[in-house]
């Protein structure tokens, strides 16, 4: 550290360097006397008076601090107050031209300030000197008024800063991070009185004054209104519309001020907004408000093909859906008026939205095409007696559900399911009713016959027709084709129904092979005049005995169907008395298969078995009693085994190639022309030979 003497040494020799600056400038005129303290405010000097600085010469190469607190003293007039203990640095203050006191003073707070160490005045004739972590204790400089007529420096100061209209809990987040300086502890904040209290030095006051300029003023400066007549809608359905189109980053730009509302009463959309965005408005409302037809409509839609019912419920599900959607995303949205989970620290000014087109490319595209949305007033109904739906709604809502009625309303894949039920007896050298009847399977499937048939080939285990089409989904009887292997015939087998049925995708069909027979359910006694005094009235109910059959087909895009099939079989295995009444004893067996075929294919399912006693006599002669004593007694006992064939084949939904099989069985009865007639009114028989009259077919 440089020795005292040589620090006052030093002092000494700027102090005779600034004296003789001041003997070399010549004396101001009375009326321009320097006053004599420089530091006085200038509301004390007398009004009118033009005040010329003295100018000084600033050369401090090399410093130490005292050297530069010792120029300070000399510049303000004031005496320095000092800690023993001071941050020690070394200073380069050389201007090469003279320059003002009131410069001086500043720069060298400057430096100091810059160095950690703070000035702070005390009363008139003090300037206390601690480090700048400290100054904020020391009751620095308060600026009353505005900071920005002095010059900016890095001179420490402190200024109460009134707020208006923006909050301090607003404010103080903004400054404290970028602009004021952490070695002075941060601003105080006045909740009360809505006030900051900031020590900094000059330069950041003025930023932090030069800021609040812009912000603190309410957020409807520059905010004016607008009102639009509305002639062809309802202004709140428009508003309703515009909140629905500019939500998001558009409602931003348009900032948080900007508010448009509905005044049904006077059919006008009020609009506060900067000026600069009415034009966007403008543009918007008068594409908006255009004349359309009314507001909602009824329609109605006649089915072809569909069920009204099955069609009303589809509609609604995806009516249903999208009103649920729409809501769950309304509700995530952001609304004029909404606050958003981090709002903004400060508002912004309202950006200019151009109404041009080049602002928005999609917007004239979104109002010019109708709405892919069902609006809230969408209803529909289906009226069974006419197989049609009618439709209550908009006219977007009619557009859309026309639509999907014309995609629903189809023609389904049909197909129709021939089914053989035969009851076979199995002997002993027999393992089922398959292997009796000699049929070769594929798992369900048949593949395989033993005989032969007129015009068709066996290759493979498939029969084919000639020119190549297979017998399987050709037009031969299905009954016919699994009895060509009984060769030589055989007896032993008996087809109980042979029924064919035809039904849609996915739809139930049901086939009934039977008998039904009186039940009795219940028995009611009363007074009468039979011999015990009591009538008895029975209810009887008739039930269904015998194979049912259900089949639920599901077609497949590639030709395939699959069959969802459930077998019944009931019989009456005995008889049992309840109630003095002979009640049935019904045997029931049932089973559920799964099975996937391609069109043509044979389907077999067996295994239904129930044993039957065959009871004969033969009589010895032609006396009728002593015939019956004498004569052979026989008693067999036989398996009977129910083989379900079935046959699915597709439809082309073209009446002439799939009622060929049917229309080739009419040609083989004797009422064929009175079918045709029916079918057909402009059918005309044709003329019978006279072999034909003769020997009719």
């Amino acid at each position: 550290m440089t020795p005292r003497l040589a620090r006052l040494c030093l002092a000494v020799f700027s102090s005779l360097v600034i004296t003789g600056l001041r003997a070399q400038t010549p004396p101001a005129p009375p009326a321009a006397t320097t006053p004599a303290n420089p530091a006085a405010p200038a509301a004390a000097r007398a009004p009118g008076a033009v005040v010329e600085e003295e100018m000084v010469q600033l050369k401090l190469p090399d410093a130490d601090i005292d050297t530069v607190l010792s120029a300070l003293e000399i510049y303000t007039g004031r005496i320095i107050l000092r800690p023993q203990q001071l941050q020690t640095a070394t200073y380069n203050l050389k201007f090469s031209k003279p320059i003002p006191k009131s410069e001086a003073i500043l720069a060298i707070e400057t430096v100091l300030s810059l160095n950690g160490i703070g000035i702070s005045p005390l009363g008139e004739r003090f300037l206390k000197v601690v480090n700048l972590n400290q100054v904020k204790q020391e009751a620095p400089e308060m600026i009353n008024g505005s900071s920005l007529d002095r010059p900016a420096s890095g001179k420490v100061a402190t200024k109460l800063f009134q707020l208006e209209f923006l909050r301090v809990a607003e404010l103080i987040p903004m400054i404290q991070a970028g602009i004021l300086n952490p070695f002075y502890g941060g601003p105080v904040q006045l909740q009360n009185a809505n006030a900051a209290l900031i020590t900094d030095s000059v330069s950041n006051l003025q930023r932090v004054e030069l800021l609040l300029q812009q912000l603190d003023r309410p957020l409807t400066a520059g905010m004016k209104p607008k009102f639009y007549n509305v002639r062809n809608v309802k202004a709140s359905d428009l508003v309703t519309k515009l909140r629905a189109i500019l939500t998001g980053t558009l409602q931003n730009q348009l900032g948080s001020a900007t508010s448009y509302s509905a005044d049904d009463r006077t059919q006008q959309i009020v609009v506060v907004a900067d000026p600069r965005q009415w034009d966007f408005f403008t543009d918007l409302i008068e594409k908006l408000d255009q004349k359309s037809d009314p507001n909602t409509r009824n329609d109605v839609i006649y089915l072809k093909h569909a069920k009204a019912s099955d069609v009303v419920n589809v509609l609604s599900k995806i009516i249903s859906g999208q009103t649920q959607a729409i809501q769950r995303q309304g509700n995530a949205s952001v609304r004029p008026g909404q606050t958003t989970p981090t709002p903004a620290p400060n508002p912004a000014v309202p950006t200019v939205v151009s109404a041009s087109a080049s602002s928005n490319p999609n917007l004239d595209s979104m109002l010019s095409s109708g709405s892919n949305e069902f609006s809230a007033f969408m209803t529909v109904v289906n009226d069974d007696r006419s197989n049609s739906v009618v439709v209550f709604g908009t006219a977007d809502d009619i557009r859309l559900i026309n639509e999907l009625v014309t995609k629903l309303d189809i023609v389904l894949a049909q197909v129709r399911i021939e089914v053989v039920i035969a009851e076979v007896t199995v002997g002993d050298t027999d393992q089922s009713g398959i292997s009796a009847l000699g049929l070769k399977l594929d798992g369900d499937k048949l593949i395989g016959f033993s005989g032969s048939v007129p015009g068709a080939s066996l290759a493979n285990g498939v029969i084919t027709r000639r020119g190549g089409s297979a017998a399987v989904s050709g037009a031969w009887d299905l009954a016919a084709e699994i009895s060509i292997n009984t060769t030589p015939r055989k007896s032993n087998n008996t087809i109980l129904s042979h029924p064919s049925i035809v039904t849609s995708h996915g739809k139930q069909a049901k086939i009934f092979n039977g008998e039904t027979r009186p039940v009795v359910t219940g028995t009611v006694s009363a007074a009468g005049a039979s011999t015990t005094g009591l009538s008895t009235s029975s209810q009887v109910t008739q039930q269904q005995i015998g194979t049912t059959l259900t089949i639920t087909p599901f077609i497949g895009a590639d030709g395939s169907v699959n069959l969802d099939i459930v077998q019944s079989v009931e019989d009456v295995i005995g008889n049992v008395q309840v109630d003095q009444n002979t009640q049935y004893i019904i045997g029931r067996r049932e089973s559920t298969s799964n099975v996937s075929a391609k069109s043509g294919d044979i389907l077999v399912f067996a295994g239904y078995q129930k044993q039957i006693d065959t009871k004969s006599t033969s009589r010895l002669g032609p006396i009728p009693l002593l015939g019956d004593i004498f004569g052979s007694r026989k008693h067999e006992k036989s398996h009977q085994e129910l083989i379900f064939f079935l046959r699915p084949t597709l439809l082309s939904n073209n009446p002439v190639i799939d009622n060929a099989e049917t229309m080739r069985r009419v040609e083989t009865l004797p009422t064929r022309n009175e079918i045709k007639q029916h079918i057909d009114p402009n059918f005309v028989p044709p003329k019978q030979s006279l072999l034909d009259r003769i020997l009719p077919k």
